[in-house]
């Protein structure tokens, strides 16, 4: 692996890319005492790339239960019809509002290339074509969008993104008993926050699995990133106040980040680490 990417060649709602830095103190902290690595919740990959990159001659477990793969292998696709839909913008100017005709043109652009191909990344177009922070999975919600002239410039790429890394499309709990004998294994957690979008999740990710995954904090060494907005440091302060280190964090060092969504609501992103 020659080059390092510093967030994920596609889009991808949630990726770590701000914590990318700290997480490389990590990952020197911990060279030599693990030799595998385990990204539970693998999402974009970026966190399973970071450390193949940093610690080469660890096996690295990327568990990509979203099928960003299936995103990556149709990246040339997604680059021909962006540039179909550049052209089709010529004169509009970038970040304007496409008139009703002109969504209408896109929009019957793109179902053709799905229709033919059998497969578009709604994602990634969607990301190049509807407003900043809004995430679209499928053609039918793409046609729900106003829609901006917002393609970019440059082509995606992805060469050697995932060169090395070991992929798997798993249940977290199945990898996760598939590995934990190794007791010098480093497992990732960024399961989707509470009250978040739960990506792949969704169809039945409810408190009792947050719950469920602070379960395998116990005897590991770990790295688990989550956010103010999910209260699940809060309830382990107060597991911690209330029963010592039977808390699933007790001990554990807190690294923060403020993000702003706006000049008036904020949040905290965490990466907590155990090891």
């Amino acid at each position: 692996m020659n080059k390092i990417y510093k967030c994920a060649p596609l889009p991808f709602a949630g990726q770590k890319r701000y914590f990318i830095r700290d997480f490389i103190n990590v990952l020197r902290q911990v060279a030599g005492q693990v030799d595998t690595i385990v990204d539970l919740f693998g999402g974009s990959g970026l966190l399973s790339h970071t450390a193949k990159y940093v610690l080469p001659d660890c096996r690295v477990v990327y568990n990509d239960f979203d099928r960003y793969v299936d995103r990556l292998a149709a990246v040339e696709q997604t680059n021909e019809i962006l540039r179909a839909v550049k052209q089709c913008l010529i004169g509009v100017e970038p970040n304007r509002r496409l008139t009703e005709k002109q969504r209408t043109e896109v929009l019957d652009l793109i179902a053709a290339y799905e229709q033919r191909n059998g497969y578009a990344d709604i994602m990634t177009i969607g990301a190049n074509v509807v407003f900043s922070g809004k995430w679209v999975k499928t053609l039918e919600e793409l046609r729900k969008h106003p829609m901006y002239n917002r393609v970019r410039p440059s082509a995606y790429e992805c060469e050697g993104y995932l060169d090395g890394l070991e992929v798997v499309h798993m249940d977290y709990r199945e990898l996760f008993e598939r590995e934990k004998d190794n007791s010098r294994t480093l497992f990732v957690l960024d399961p989707p926050y509470l009250t978040t979008e739960c990506g792949q999740y969704e169809s039945y990710w409810k408190l009792t699995d947050y719950l469920n995954v602070l379960r395998l904090l116990y005897g590991t060494k770990w790295v688990y990133f989550t956010s103010d907005k999910s209260q699940i440091v809060e309830l382990c302060n107060w597991l911690g106040d209330n029963f010592g280190n039977a808390s699933p964090m007790w001990g554990a060092e807190i690294h923060q980040r403020t993000n702003r969504l706006n000049y008036q609501a904020k949040f905290n992103d965490m990466m907590i680490t155990r090891l």
